[in-house]
């Protein structure tokens, strides 16, 4: 491999890519309660390390929109942005780690019981901290199912967190290492994703289990420059499970 920082585009001179997916002009926007006003989690963190379980059965209770807000902001939150002198971002800190800030997921939303909000496919801009609707699915759960290889947990769960890489924000930067950089943050967003959830007695379940063009093709991705990297249902924990 040699030296690879002297192989990355970054070295080169190239631009770097932008920090974020396109947004389509025509996308419904949705508000989300801002973080600084939910007053969840308050869980000692002792005791939802202690607590924190995978959960593959779920409540038929649906999720807040204010729990909601609370899980997607532990896990691809924006704490802080760099700006350079046209506005652009140049660095932006989350609330989960990311070798040289480069974050590279994007976070959707297979979305079956979340108050206030229609079933359908959902994405997150953590920058507006709100989502954008790309469509609204009142049908998702078999489809769901079938592209989770017929497994009973994510068609049940409240909402599906579906992760997908955006691989070139860290090859820019980290050239032939950033695969492996961006399978273990993957880790990092998911086990952010497990203690919030355990906090707000919702439960969360880490999967690789799933068929990679159909759930490409439920979120809408090509496949190539973005895909699904992981998934995670989550719902409200049943009470004797």
């Amino acid at each position: 491999m040699g030296d690879w920082r002297q192989e990355t585009d970054q070295r080169k001179g190239l631009p770097a890519p932008p920090v974020r997916q396109p947004i389509p002009g025509d996308a419904k926007r949705i508000a989300l309660p801002r973080p600084e006003t939910l007053a969840l989690g308050q869980m000692p963190l002792k005791d939802v390390v202690t607590q924190r379980r995978s959960h593959r059965t779920f409540a038929a209770t649906p999720l807040t929109l204010e729990e909601l807000s609370f899980l997607l902001w532990c896990t691809q939150g924006v704490a802080k942005v760099d700006r350079d002198a046209e506005g652009r971002i140049v660095n932006q800190y989350r609330t989960v780690p990311s070798g040289g800030a480069r974050h590279p997921f994007e976070t959707y939303l297979l979305l079956n019981r979340v108050e206030g909000l229609t079933p359908g496919v959902y994405r997150f801009l953590p920058h507006e901290h709100a989502l954008i609707q790309i469509r609204e699915d009142k049908a998702l759960a078999p489809k769901i199912k079938a592209a989770c290889y017929g497994q009973a947990a994510p068609p049940q769960a409240a909402v599906v967190f579906v992760w997908t890489a955006v691989p070139y924000r860290t090859e820019w930067r980290y050239g032939p290492i950033a695969h492996r950089m961006i399978a273990i943050e993957a880790g990092h967003v998911c086990q952010n994703l497990y203690l919030a959830a355990e906090s707000i007695g919702a439960g969360a379940c880490a999967m690789l289990a799933y068929n990679q063009v159909k759930m490409d093709a439920l979120l809408g991705v090509d496949g190539k420059e973005e895909f699904a990297i992981y998934i995670a249902p989550v719902g409200k924990q049943v009470a004797d499970e």
